[in-house]
């Protein structure tokens, strides 16, 4: 099923998208770093931890932006009466859950 809405926009502030881009930042360089203890032949294990606090780290923005479009996106369309977003969101619950 194509989903429909993949042309709506969000409007964030500029504080917002720093600070958005700063986490992204953090997990660029915690990626960097992976890539690195890779070349350097480093332990499996401590490569193994740090893939784990990658994963804290996107989860941890993801819930960030998903409670923001909650009271964001999500509440100004159900008040103007858009229905489909219930739809919307049941589709990313199920992406979140997999």
């Amino acid at each position: 099923m194509k989903e429909k809405y993949c042309n709506k926009k969000t409007n964030r502030s500029q504080e917002e998208k720093k600070l958005i881009n700063n986490r992204l930042n953090r997990i660029e360089g915690q990626i960097n770093g992976v890539k690195k203890m890779i070349q350097d032949d480093a332990y499996c294990n401590d490569v193994l931890i740090q893939l784990s606090a990658i994963e804290n780290s996107v989860k941890s923005l993801s819930n960030y932006i998903l409670e923001n479009h909650l009271y964001g996106c999500v509440s100004r369309d159900l008040e103007n009466g858009k229905l489909d977003t219930i739809d919307e969101l049941i589709s990313l619950f199920k992406r979140f859950n997999k």
